[in-house]
């Protein structure tokens, strides 16, 4: 047998030390909060701090880490910086490696259960099934900035805090439907209790849980652009 020459076989070996950069990306519980909220929507460091609730020097730390394996991107404007992800690709890989954590790791899945037991949620065939039969309004509770940035395009926004005193927009002949970051945030079974104790018929669900389950591409677009689905269900309604 020919012998694999030094070179690539050190190319081979130094593969893995390249992979090894994404790991200590992924590595860290603050690195991943921060790319779950870059995930909604692009933002400064004093955004980033804010919301995450860290201190600015800590989040800019956590911040050049991501960018050194480009897993985000950063681009000046004006006098602020502001981060997003790198890529469509960082995005789907945080699901998946959620998903597979969830599949590995019991606690986990605890923590998964344990915040949805909260409020029941709707399944993926009944959102669809609501959807279909215009029975439904799905309000987005996010933060403003994260709804502009992208969101489901039959959706609405009232962010949490602005719900009570937003109560009169929504229609009691639907069933309201809040959605928020994914399955572990609380925002949206947050708002299924205030609904309700204001006596409306309302149900949160998981938006990373329809893409998975139905099959649709993406349910978060531009807000500018309206899909098809979304202009077929509106004219089934009128």
């Amino acid at each position: 047998m020919t012998p694999v020459p030094a070179q690539l076989r050190q190319s081979a070996l130094d593969h893995y030390e390249e992979m090894a950069r994404l790991g200590q990306a992924f590595g860290s519980p603050v690195r991943l909060r921060l790319l779950d909220l870059l995930r909604q929507a692009p933002r400064s460091v004093d955004a980033l701090s804010e919301e995450a609730g860290l201190p600015v020097a800590n989040v800019s730390q956590h911040l050049r880490q991501l960018r050194a394996a480009h897993v985000v991107s950063s681009e000046r404007q004006g006098q602020r910086v502001i981060y997003r992800l790198s890529g469509p690709m960082v995005a789907s890989f945080f699901l998946a490696f959620r998903t597979f954590g969830e599949m590995l790791l019991p606690e986990l899945d605890r923590l998964k259960k344990d915040i949805q037991s909260a409020e029941r949620g709707l399944a993926p065939d009944e959102f669809r099934q609501l959807l279909d039969r215009g029975k439904a309004l799905v309000v987005d509770v996010r933060p403003n900035e994260e709804y502009h940035h992208a969101h489901f395009d039959d959706a609405v926004s009232i962010p949490l805090e602005e719900l009570p005193s937003r109560l009169h927009e929504l229609p009691r002949s639907k069933v309201v439907v809040p959605t928020c970051r994914g399955p572990y945030c609380p925002l949206a079974i947050q708002a299924v209790s205030l609904l309700r104790e204001a006596g409306f018929e309302a149900a949160h669900f998981d938006l990373d849980e329809f893409s998975e389950g139905i099959g649709v591409e993406t349910p978060m677009v531009p807000r500018s652009a309206p899909t098809k689905k979304a202009a077929a269900r509106k004219k089934r309604s009128s």
